[in-house]
C-alpha cells in the first residue's frame, strides 16, 4: 500500500487511536519533532528526550554486555573499571550520563560514576568506576547499567 493510501484510510477513520509508520520527520526542521506535553502547555523535543546509548553489563569474572543500544564494546581496564565505545559517535564529549550499580550478595552498596580525571569523556565513549561504599575500595560487580543522553554526530 502506498503513503497516501494508508494516509487516506488513517483520516477517514476518524476513531483511530494508532498510528503505524516506519519513519518520523519533522515538517518545519527534518530532524525536529516536538510532542505536546500531558497539560497541552508545553513541548518537548522527541530527539532530545531519547537515550541515544545505553547498556545492562557485569564487571565480575569477563566484562559483559547483557543488553545494549549503540554500544560496540565493553573492556576490563581495572578492577571495578569499564570502556565503553560507540557504535555511533556522540557530538561533543558533554553529553549526560546516568546508571546505577547492583549489590553482589553480601557485598554491600555500591556506587558508580563517569571516570573524569584520567580518562575525559570522548565522543567515541567514556569509562567508569564501581566502588563499595563500606571500604570506599574499586569493586567489580554483577548488575549494572548505564544510559547516555545528548546528542549524535
Amino acid at each position: 500500500m502506498s503513503r497516501a493510501a494508508d494516509l487516506a484510510a488513517l483520516i477517514v477513520d476518524v476513531n483511530t487511536t494508532e498510528a503505524k509508520t516506519d519513519e518520523l520527520t519533522g515538517k518545519t526542521s527534518a530532524g525536529s519533532i516536538a510532542v505536546t506535553g500531558e497539560g497541552g502547555s508545553t513541548t518537548t523535543n522527541l530527539q532530545q528526550g531519547l537515550a541515544k546509548a545505553w547498556a545492562a553489563f557485569q564487571q565480575s569474572g569477563t566484562h559483559t554486555m547483557r543488553d545494549s543500544f549503540n554500544m560496540s564494546s565493553i573492556s576490563d581496564i581495572g578492577t571495578g573499571q569499564s570502556r565503553f565505545v560507540f557504535v555511533n559517535s556522540m557530538s561533543n564529549a558533554d553529553y549526560a550520563t546516568t546508571g546505577c550499580s547492583g549489590e553482589q550478595t553480601g557485598g554491600g552498596n555500591r556506587i558508580m560514576g563517569i571516570k573524569g580525571n584520567s580518562a575525559v569523556p570522548a565522543t567515541t565513549g567514556f569509562d567508569i568506576a564501581n566502588f563499595a561504599l563500606s571500604t570506599g575500595s574499586a569493586a567489580d560487580d554483577t548488575r549494572l547499567s548505564i544510559s547516555v543522553l545528548g546528542d549524535l554526530a
